[in-house]
């Protein structure tokens, strides 16, 4: 009895920090969601289901939406691959993996703003590194506009894969790491090759870091802003970068004549709340497998 009351008084201030600072401001975001509000008078105009119904028929935000799927979808896609890739890699008995692994990961010590203005100074069309060093190997037919409308979502894309898949690759490793030696060389005493032991091996007993890993990446998109604003220099972001979080910015206090449509704008977060919820479900039920104990 004594432990379970001491159990309880532990978790009590933690209890207290969960429901101030995420329950009550997820309840108060659903309130708010209901009402017209500028978010500077004490004052909010009930409207009830009247700002998601506006959502249904705003072509902004499922532009939004749709660049926000692609970043799941398309980015999560070749972040995996790749980070498997190295992974695979890696862990083949390579010389130096420490290192390889070390410079990978660098870009996740690097602040997402400091990395976004990066990759928009070497995308710049008159003086950015890409097209200088296209130039200077001759290859001046392949200079392109990178920020142009057509290439811009791409462009981000491709900076966001390299900037995220060191930090899942060194997910995938911490998993493979705990696996005993002796899984290895029975594998390997059983003729086993290195893509077989990798795959039928290595892959199984590293699943639930996977999940974990494909879960991580779907709320990161979901709510991916500071990327996407820094890279476009602040509030000139071309829609073809506009995600969910970027639009509910831009509603609320982003654009160069604020509107202050904080209802609205709570509005698309709940939604935002409500995709990470039904995608996590979605991955968790679909790569639900017997656990691997070892």
């Amino acid at each position: 009895m004594r432990t379970r009351k001491r159990i309880i008084l532990l978790l009590v201030p933690a209890l207290i920090l969960y429901l101030g600072l995420f329950i009550y401001p997820t309840v108060r975001a659903f309130w708010v969601a209901l009402h017209n509000w500028t978010g500077f008078t004490a004052k909010m105009e009930w409207v009830g289901l009247a700002n998601f119904a506006e959502l249904w028929k705003d072509d902004l935000y499922w532009r939004s939406l749709l660049t926000t799927l692609k970043i799941i979808f398309l980015g999560g896609g070749a972040i995996f691959v790749l980070a498997f890739l190295f992974t695979f890699f890696l862990t083949s008995g390579i010389r130096g993996k420490k290192v390889y692994r070390a410079v990978i990961f660098y870009p996740n010590v690097v602040a997402p703003i400091a990395l976004a203005t990066f990759w928009g100074f070497i995308y710049n069309p008159r003086f950015g590194l890409l097209n200088g060093l296209l130039r200077s190997l001759g290859l001046e037919s392949w200079t392109q506009t990178w920020t142009g409308p057509d290439l811009v979502f791409w462009s981000v894309l491709a900076a966001l894969v390299w900037t995220y898949v060191g930090f899942y690759m060194v997910m995938l490793m911490s998993g493979v790491d705990k696996i005993p030696p002796d899984f290895y060389d029975a594998a390997r005493i059983a003729g086993a090759s290195r893509p077989q032991i990798f795959f039928r091996i290595v892959i199984p007993m590293i699943w639930d870091v996977l999940v974990i890993a494909i879960v991580l990446w779907i709320i990161i998109s979901i709510k991916m802003f500071d990327f996407m604003f820094a890279f476009s220099g602040g509030l000139a972001a071309p829609m073809e970068i506009w995600t969910n979080a970027l639009y509910m910015f831009m509603l609320t206090f982003g654009q160069r004549v604020a509107i202050y449509r904080m209802g609205y704008g709570t509005a698309v977060a709940v939604t935002m709340l409500v995709m990470v919820i039904v995608f996590s479900g979605i991955v968790r039920l679909l790569m639900r497998r017997e656990k691997i104990e070892f």
